[in-house]
């Protein structure tokens, strides 16, 4: 374990001790969520659920992808 993780990881431990305990279900839904958002899934099974939602025709065309995004 490198020291900037068990940093963090101590830091996470202090704040689960300072949440009230009717609250702590909360808390471990909201860090399980968080955790599924940011991991990437396989390619794999990423591949398969584009492949899948594809054939079911939930597609959107290319002209729209960029449909509300400020970019320039």
């Amino acid at each position: 374990m490198s020291i900037e993780f068990s940093l963090y990881e101590k830091k996470l431990i202090n704040e689960i001790k300072e949440t009230p305990q009717e609250y702590l279900p909360n808390l471990l839904q909201i860090v399980r969520l968080f955790r599924e958002s940011v991991v990437l899934k396989p390619a794999e099974v990423s591949f398969h659920q584009g492949w899948k939602e594809a054939k079911a025709g939930d597609t959107r065309p290319v002209s729209e992808l960029w449909d509300g995004i400020d970019a320039e």
